[in-house]
């Protein structure tokens, strides 16, 4: 198979996890599950001491070293002041680590269950916990890892998709036509809203990146942690109707305050960043097409109703833009 289509990590086989694993010292006792992840590849692992330990893969050529070291400073010095992020474990004064070609980290085994949202107390209790996060993160500045940027999120991914053989020919030139409208959308808005303050966050910051447990949420995998307004680390809490969202809203302010400020005109930027996601999703798929795992996660992406559908998605997105957004508060 030619280097340019052969799977990322087609090399990684169950010995080889192992082999890294011990490569530090750290004796498996056999046990292997592989965790779901997409962007990387992570393992939970067996020790002979007892317990576990998680493996994270790097997905070759995706980030510098300079860029994962970043990471994993953020989430020691978030652990450092006693908030519940998983931080990656040292060995020989590095986290950061080789084995075969790959780049890779050792992390704690953080115990937990998929949140529930909608239980009391739990939109609050996140909010509490990211008011602490937040105020960490804007002790200092990443020098390496990127910043939320519309070109970056947008405009480049819009062009990846449009470079997709993906893309149904079909419909190409509507894509073209509904994104580059958005685009100018939510570059508009975000030309009225005005700059926001950016500060280190988590960047995918959703309740699959949480767990639950008696101490309350726990955060995972800071791989896509940049520079960017304080609401990216929240909207993703917010769904249904606009009372529900209010409400929801209201909920995460009620602990985020009592550790942190925010500025009431980031709400303005929600719908903005919706945009981008829906955009930057579309692109990342189509750049992981041949790794095995997005054909088997995605499999509808490639068809003419799915894209049926996202153009669609998107015309309904111009209009949220164009609705007025939440009230500040």
């Amino acid at each position: 198979m030619p280097e340019a289509v052969r799977p990322p990590f087609a090399e990684l086989s169950p010995d080889a996890v192992l082999a890294a694993t011990e490569a530090l010292e750290v004796e498996c006792d056999g046990r292997l599950f592989e965790l779901n992840s997409y962007e990387n590849r992570v393992y939970q692992i067996g020790v002979a001491a007892g317990g576990f330990v998680i493996a994270k893969f790097y997905r070759p050529r995706r980030w510098s070293d300079a860029q994962i070291l970043e990471e994993h400073g953020f989430a020691t010095e978030l652990a450092a002041a006693d908030l519940p992020v998983a931080a990656p474990l040292q060995f020989a004064g590095s986290t950061l680590h080789r084995h075969a070609g790959f780049r890779y980290a050792l992390f704690p085994r953080l115990p937990g269950r998929p949140a529930e949202l909608d239980a009391p107390g739990t939109l609050e209790w996140i909010g509490r916990t990211l008011g602490r996060m937040h105020a960490c993160g804007a002790r200092s500045r990443f020098a390496s890892r990127p910043g939320l940027t519309v070109a970056r999120l947008g405009f480049e991914a819009r062009r990846a998709v449009l470079a997709s053989p993906l893309l149904d020919a079909a419909v190409a030139a509507r894509y073209a036509e509904v994104s580059e409208h958005l685009l100018q959308a939510v570059s508009s808005a975000l030309e009225f809203t005005g700059p926001m303050a950016a500060i280190r966050v988590h960047g995918d910051c959703h309740s699959g990146n949480i767990l639950w447990n008696e101490q309350g949420p726990a955060f995972v995998d800071l791989d896509d942690c940049m520079s960017g307004p304080r609401i990216q680390d929240l909207w993703m809490f917010l769904s249904g109707s606009p009372d529900e969202r209010r409400g929801q809203w209201d909920q995460l302010m009620a602990g985020y305050r009592r550790f942190a400020a925010i500025d009431g005109a980031e709400i303005d930027l929600i719908e903005p960043l919706r945009a981008l996601r829906m955009i930057h999703h579309a692109a990342w798929i189509a750049a992981r097409w041949t790794d095995p795992a997005f054909p088997r996660a995605f499999p509808w992406f490639s068809s003419p109703r799915h894209w049926d559908e996202h153009l669609s998605d998107l015309w309904l997105q111009i209009d949220a833009l164009a609705a007025p957004p939440m009230t500040r508060d």
